[in-house]
């Protein structure tokens, strides 16, 4: 099985024969030993750190459909290499602008991802309240709003974003009560103010990469959203996924690492303004993040087990028959 591998440290990256060729460069400029991959393993590259590839490396890449993504010191996601597109589907364009275009069409797929997404929230809720953690005040809030949204029908965009807003402000409210020993204070985004916040913009950058991923295995465009609008330079359509998964992946996670104190206040770098993760809390995460995405539940529809990262391909596969007229969208909704 492929793996995605994530580089923490600066060096350079290029091919050896049938191998990609990481070595290692330290601050004074001197080389490590070089490790190496074989290209059959490597899936996708998340880089945290400086690279130095070539065009022989990228084309070495792009042969072989492996995508590489990059971020910044403060952890922003700040672009991709792609390889190029070998799933084009001229009719699922046309359809997909068509959906967006088309108000009633795009207010069905706007509404029922925000009503998947509104669902994983409070479940999360649910499971910490049945557990001693009470998030009771919370989850009534939050179904007032589910309710309401279900009775209006005729909302438009910009009244569900009010809404989905509303509804992560009050879910946020009950991460104080869900974790152990840390404040979460308000949500800070650039930069993160404080730890819970450097975790959630961390763990919402790797899902929205996922996400973005998972769309360019199949015939989707990323820059045609529903729920977000589509603007220049941002793939609006992982904004749009990573809303349904964000509760399921990120936020348990982070519930997980913080309560088991498998990340502490010492693995945070904080300064006056901003507070982000150091490479010891990156690496605690995403390890965690790939045994989460391994994960596999049985799925009830397709009756077999898939894994946690291939319901995001299935999210995309959804979405793609709806827009074809082949079977009504319903976002996934955790049930367990």
């Amino acid at each position: 099985m492929k793996k995605t591998y994530y580089l923490f440290n600066a060096g350079k990256l290029s091919r050896k024969d049938n191998t990609l060729k990481f070595t290692p460069i330290d601050e004074e400029g001197k080389e490590a030993q070089p490790k190496y991959l074989p290209i059959e393993d490597v899936d996708n590259l998340y880089v945290f750190g400086s690279l130095e590839v070539n065009s022989a490396l990228l084309n070495f890449l792009g042969k072989n459909n492996i995508n590489l993504h990059f971020f910044d010191y403060y952890e922003h996601y700040t672009g991709s290499f792609v390889a190029k597109d070998y799933l084009l589907s001229g009719k699922v364009q046309i359809l997909q602008t068509q959906a967006y275009l088309l108000t009633e069409k795009r207010l069905y797929i706007a509404r029922k991802i925000l009503e998947g997404a509104s669902a994983n929230l409070l479940k999360n809720l649910q499971y910490y309240n049945n557990r001693r953690k009470d998030c009771q005040k919370q989850i009534h809030q939050i179904e007032q709003w589910i309710d309401d949204l279900k009775n209006n029908t005729s909302y438009c965009i910009k009244q569900m974003m009010a809404i989905e807003g509303n509804i992560r402000q009050v879910y946020y409210t009950a991460f104080e009560t869900i974790i152990n020993d840390f404040t979460m204070e308000r949500r800070s985004k650039q930069p993160p103010h404080n730890e819970i916040n450097a975790l959630i913009s961390f763990g919402n950058m790797m899902c929205y990469t996922l996400c973005l991923d998972q769309i360019y295995h199949t015939q989707l465009n990323p820059t045609i959203s529903f729920l977000h609008e589509p603007g220049e330079r941002r793939y609006a359509l992982a904004l749009d996924l990573a809303e349904i998964f964000k509760p399921i992946l990120v936020d348990r996670i982070i519930f997980a690492l913080l309560n088991k104190k498998q990340i502490q206040q010492k693995d945070f770098d904080k300064n006056l303004n901003y507070c982000i993760l150091k490479e010891s809390a990156k690496k605690t995460f995403v390890k965690a993040w790939d045994e989460k995405l391994k994960e596999t539940i049985h799925h009830r529809s397709l009756n077999k087990s898939v894994s946690y990262k291939y319901l995001v391909r299935l999210e995309c596969y959804k979405l793609i028959k709806h827009i074809l007229e082949i079977q009504q969208y319903q976002p996934f909704k955790i049930w367990w």
